[in-house]
């Protein structure tokens, strides 16, 4: 299987406007875990299912791996035995390629 070029990560409208503020885009949370969370696109409904249920104003970042200037890396999720990719610093901006509204 052909590993996609794209990597997902849902956030706030809201912390997607702060990025375009700030020049690049840092998750609440961030600072503790030092990486930002990310899917590839068929792991989406089980990360909105899990940590976003009943949440509004949600948009999944649609980011182009080859243009993310940070390390990214799959990392295995234990209680899920998955992989999921991982951006080890600041995300910057010209990486998002598509920023899409979520309504669950």
């Amino acid at each position: 299987m052909m590993e996609s070029e794209y990597i997902y990560h849902v956030t706030t409208r809201k912390e997607w406007e702060d990025a375009q503020k700030n020049n690049e885009y840092k998750p609440a949370g961030y600072d503790q875990e030092g990486f930002i969370h990310c899917s590839i696109e068929r792991q989406i409904a089980g990360v909105l299912e899990r940590f976003y249920k009943g949440k509004t104003g949600l948009v999944k970042l649609k980011i182009e791996k080859a243009k993310v200037q940070r390390p990214v890396l799959f990392e295995l999720a234990i209680d899920l035995d998955e992989l999921f990719p991982h951006i080890y610093g600041p995300l910057n901006l010209d990486s998002v390629v598509d920023v899409i509204d979520i309504n669950q």
